[in-house]
């Protein structure tokens, strides 16, 4: 679809600039046959008529096709001084000249360019060998006043065009953050669930074989889960209409806690009862600060006995806090430093919000994420 509008550009462009040139070249002709009468029109509309040509087809090789509007310039040029013949370039040359070097001036790397620009300007400065003295201030100021424009234009295109890029590259890096914070969450929370789920299979089996069955098959659910996020993030790098949505919403958090509530542990949850539609964006970073948060304390607080998360909105802003009683550890410091935590401070302070994780007073551990209100942001 993109190739396709991209081309019906360009066919309207170059029908437009066809059209202009004719134009020009009948009103040309029609100049020239009444000031200077006779066939003087003739050459003239064939020299602009060869240039605008070419310009035409300047997608094909934007280098030799402003080299040979240079040199059709030069030589009509050299031809007007000797045959006596109108001055050279005339408006029909100039205009298709004009689109060859702001063409060139805009995609040809900058040494290719500057010389085509060059080039230009020496046309310009030569008019003065091809034209009357009566008519050398006219024709002069017209060339001077194409190359001008033409430079000018196509500076103006080329920076636009290297912004353009310098915002897809800026895009496309923060798309790679985002897929690999993504893939962070998901994978670490589902391999942690699968690894946790597998250490308990292991007592099971040992102290009660019958119900090692059941072991199984939370590991197996555990696996089909991970394995559907996976394709939900995958869907992230495809244009299909089809792609899971890869932000979860706000009723799938008690299935979160439940993951982690197993035994030796007690996860509780609190949330507003009459919880209102959040947008997709701040519905993500909610359950993704759940998640990090739930998983770093079954990875580096095993002898956390107690977990609650809270969430709470009022009017002017959304708070998720997820806190913990195991002890203190010093290793715990430094685990809790890694990309998760600043995968969700990134997410929080990007919706305009802050995140605050830390040891509590006397035992266990804290993160606090507080978000803006959707009315007030």
């Amino acid at each position: 679809m993109r190739r396709r509008a991209a081309g019906r550009t360009v066919i309207a462009v170059d029908a437009g600039l066809a059209a202009l040139f004719g134009a020009v070249l009948v009103g040309q002709a029609v100049a020239i046959r009444q000031s200077w009468g006779g066939d003087y029109w003739q050459f003239e509309c064939v020299a602009g008529l060869v240039v605008c040509v070419i310009a035409l087809l300047r997608r094909r090789h934007r280098a030799w096709t402003a080299v040979a509007g240079l040199v059709v310039a030069a030589v009509a040029i050299l031809v007007a001084r000797f045959a006596e013949l109108p001055g050279e370039p005339g408006p029909a040359l100039v205009l298709g000249l004009s689109v060859l070097l702001g063409s060139a001036v805009r995609t040809l790397p900058v040494r290719l360019a500057g010389a085509v620009a060059a080039g230009g300007l020496a046309v310009v400065a030569g008019t003065w060998l091809g034209v009357r003295p009566a008519s050398s201030g006219a024709v002069i100021g017209l060339n001077a006043a194409g190359w001008l424009a033409a430079v000018a234009v196509g500076l103006a295109l080329r920076l636009l065009d290297a912004r353009r890029r310098a915002t897809v590259d800026q895009v496309r890096r923060e798309e790679r953050l985002d897929l690999a914070r993504e893939l962070h969450d998901v994978v670490a929370h589902h391999i942690t669930g699968i690894v946790i789920q597998a250490q308990a299979a292991q007592i099971v089996a040992r102290k009660r074989p019958e119900q090692a069955q059941d072991s199984l098959a939370g590991i197996e659910a555990a696996g089909s889960d991970a394995l559907a996020a996976m394709r939900r993030v995958v869907g992230l790098l495809r244009d299909a209409d089809d792609a899971a949505p890869a932000s979860p919403g706000p009723e799938q958090l008690s299935e979160l806690v439940k993951r982690f509530d197993g035994p030796g542990r007690t996860v509780r949850l609190r949330q507003p009862d009459d919880e209102s539609a959040w947008p997709p964006e701040v519905t993500s970073t909610v359950y993704r600060v759940v998640q990090e948060s739930l998983t770093n304390i079954s990875r580096h607080a095993p002898q956390a006995h107690s977990v609650t998360v809270s969430i709470a909105q009022d009017p002017r802003a959304i708070t998720v806090e997820v806190v913990d009683d195991a002890p203190p550890a010093p290793a715990r410091y430094h685990h809790r430093g890694g990309y998760g935590l600043i995968g969700m401070r990134e997410r929080v302070e990007t919706l305009g919000g802050t995140l605050c994780a830390g040891p509590r007073p006397g035992v266990g551990w804290s993160v606090l994420a507080t978000l803006p209100a959707p009315e007030s942001r």
